[in-house]
């Protein structure tokens, strides 16, 4: 009996901590445009685990796919901030922002009046 406690404990503990190669999230990104959003898609796409990275200019919603046993939404945050773009979690260095094209500096407030005719 107590052999078989263990062994439910062990199978209960293996599901509880297993992880899902097809997660999927959705983050808020910023950004302005349709280079926005292939620097952004890109940025995601060149995580190891990530499967597939949508995001839209409209709303700002960037929806995943992705493995959890290779990477992590922090990961995949931090390379977005990386190549210049703000999620909720990290925001991007004065350095990566400022090295995104300038119809792409999307915390500029003319930047922004610019693009919502487009």
């Amino acid at each position: 009996m107590k052999k078989l406690g263990i062994v439910l404990v062990m199978l209960f503990g293996l599901t509880a901590f297993s992880q899902n190669k097809n997660a999927k999230a959705s983050i808020e990104v910023d950004g302005v445009c349709n280079m926005c959003k292939e620097r952004i898609e890109k940025a995601c796409i060149r995580t190891k685990g990530v499967k597939s990275a949508v995001w839209n200019v409209e709303t700002h919603e960037l929806k995943l796919i992705y493995d959890e046993r290779k990477t992590n939404l922090k990961t995949i945050n931090q390379n977005i901030a990386d190549v210049g773009h703000d999620t909720k979690e990290i925001k991007a260095t004065d350095e990566a922002y400022n090295s995104v094209h300038p119809c792409c500096l999307y915390r500029d407030d003319a930047v922004k009046d610019d693009h919502k005719n487009d």
